[in-house]
Formats: structure tokens, sequence, C-alpha cells
């Protein structure tokens, strides 16, 4: 099995709409449970501490890393993310590892 973990930053000028972006980003990406082989479980978390320096958590599984670069491509994650994640985010940091 392959870990999927991204971490990311809001841009500046989504504050004042963050919880909404928050919650469109979770429900964007969780929907692809279901209709993307090989992917396992997805989960996004939008309730950091306050210690935190991130805003958003995809914490996702994938059956192997052939599943996980499909995802990367496949076209209803391709249609969230341009759509829901990536005109709000300004960094994005990844790792992916086998478990």
């Amino acid at each position: 099995m392959v870990k999927h973990i991204i971490l990311w930053q809001l841009k500046e000028e989504c504050r004042n709409e963050k919880d909404a972006v928050k919650q469109g980003i979770k429900q964007g990406l969780e929907s692809l449970q279901g209709k993307i082989p090989g992917l396992i479980e997805i989960h996004v978390l939008t309730d950091g501490l306050a210690s935190s320096n991130a805003d958003v958590m995809l914490d996702s599984a994938f059956t192997d890393e052939e599943a996980l670069k499909s995802y990367a491509v496949h076209p209803e994650h391709v249609k969230v993310a341009d759509t829901a994640v990536r005109p709000y985010t300004r960094t994005r940091v990844c790792m992916d590892y086998e478990i």
C-alpha cells in the first residue's frame, strides 16, 4: 500500500472565505472515494491546531504506486484539483511512501 500525504497553505486573498474554501477542498477530494481505481481511502483534515502552519491536509492511501500515478491524471481528480484546490492554494508539500 502507498500513502499520499499533502499539506496546503491557502492564498492570502482567500482568508476571508477560509472556512468555505477548506470545506470545498474537503468535499471535492473526499467525493473521489469509490470513483478512482486503486484509491483505498481519502480523508481531508481542515481543523489543525494553532501551532500548525498548513491549512489543509490530504491523507490518502492507494493499492500501489501505479494506482497513485493513475489517480494523479484521472479526470475526476483533475477536475476537483482544478476547481476546488489549485485556485485557492499557494503552497503544496507532498510525501508519498510505502507501508
